[in-house]
């Protein structure tokens, strides 16, 4: 069933603002960092969300960074 939301967010966009991919660019680090920290990162980088769900380019750097400030003990 995750695949069909999936689909249907990709085709009609997200219910939400979002960021364009040059911002979620600029944000991305603030952004892991401060989900790393615990703290609410949606809240902090608003439309952040909503970007990574829409665009896996986005969403795959995301990923990426995610996981090499975690195995670095949590510091960019």
């Amino acid at each position: 069933m995750m695949v069909y939301e999936e689909l249907v967010t990709r085709l009609l966009g997200p219910g939400e603002s979002e960021l364009s991919c040059e911002a979620c660019f600029e944000q991305l680090d603030r952004y892991v960092d401060l989900q790393v920290a615990g703290e609410d990162a949606d809240a902090r980088v608003p439309g952040m969300r909503a970007h990574l769900r829409g665009c896996p380019a986005c969403r795959e750097d995301h990923e990426s960074l995610r996981a090499f400030v975690e195995a670095d003990g949590g510091e960019l």
